[in-house]
């Protein structure tokens, strides 16, 4: 599986053996990462790809992917898709480390996880956040994400490929 791409961004398919460096936070050769990557949330987003990954084997491309920023070559963070495909259905989930917030990073990612999602046939994606997380919810709905209700302190969002409610990817 080759990288996807975006005009600031490399995102890198993991595999078993560099999520299991990411979880236990020790970089190998070749490893470059920011100084505050792995984060928490990276360590829980890897952990769920290493469960999915022994439950189900490879799912490429619909596994994680390790967030590199083009400028300097440092992993950032991580994005990738939960769990099985379901009638066209399944949902992400993204973070960054907190030295790569603010730039537009996530919804740069997002986009092209989307694109491919759409590529592959997908026809809808969901993600959740927490009500307090407000970066977050905005970069879901820059990337065409619409609120779709609460369940307790989340919040659920969902995009449908292939419509004109998503605004394009601009390269």
């Amino acid at each position: 599986m080759t990288e996807l791409r975006t005009p600031r961004l490399r995102l890198h398919p993991i595999d078993t053996a560099e999520g299991e460096r990411i979880v236990g936070r020790r970089a190998g050769a070749g490893d470059d990462w920011a100084e505050d990557f792995p984060f928490d949330g990276d360590i829980l987003g890897v952990r769920g790809f290493l469960a999915a990954t022994a439950a189900y084997g490879d799912r490429r491309p619909f596994g994680h992917y390790r967030i590199t920023r083009t400028a300097d070559g440092k992993a950032i963070g991580g994005i990738g898709f939960k769990g099985k495909s379901e009638n066209g259905r399944t949902e992400v989930g993204y973070g960054l480390a907190p030295s790569a917030r603010g730039n537009g990073y996530a919804a740069e990612a997002l986009a092209a996880l989307l694109d491919l999602a759409t590529a592959h046939g997908l026809s809808r994606i969901v993600a959740e956040t927490t009500g307090d997380n407000v970066a977050s919810r905005r970069t879901l709905e820059r990337a065409g994400f619409r609120h779709t209700g609460t369940n307790d302190d989340l919040y659920q969002y969902e995009v449908l490929l292939g419509t004109p409610s998503r605004p394009a990817r601009t390269r």
